[in-house]
């Protein structure tokens, strides 16, 4: 992994983070309509979805050619899936996911694509 997705998450953030502030600072909010504002509030996690979408089933190899990766990885997120929709709790699902990946290349069945 490199340090350019720490810069795409820090730009991402800056991008989605508005349009979810949004009803903090703009006032009547609420004669906006619902569609509308639903639209707004799923702003964030679907970009958050798209990125690890690709970072879980696409790698790019030494000649620079991306391939399909199915890993440990993809457990992990149908986990982080399962707890966010059961406890409707992200950071949860989140510890879970990347717990589930850490041990799983420290035991050794995983190894990093």
């Amino acid at each position: 992994m490199s340090t350019d997705l720490v810069v795409l998450a820090i730009l991402m953030f800056a991008v989605t983070y508005p349009s979810r502030a949004l009803g903090l600072l703009a006032p009547g909010l609420d004669r906006m309509p619902k569609v509308a504002f639903d639209y707004l509030q799923l702003v964030g996690p679907a970009v958050l979805a798209a990125l690890a979408a690709v970072s879980v089933m696409v790698v790019v190899g030494d000649d620079d050619v991306p391939s399909f990766h199915v890993g440990i990885e993809w457990v992990a997120v149908f986990v982080c899936l399962a707890i966010v929709a059961r406890r409707r709790n992200l950071f949860l699902g989140l510890v879970a996911a990347v717990a589930i990946v850490i041990i799983a290349r420290e035991v050794g069945p995983a190894a990093l694509p």
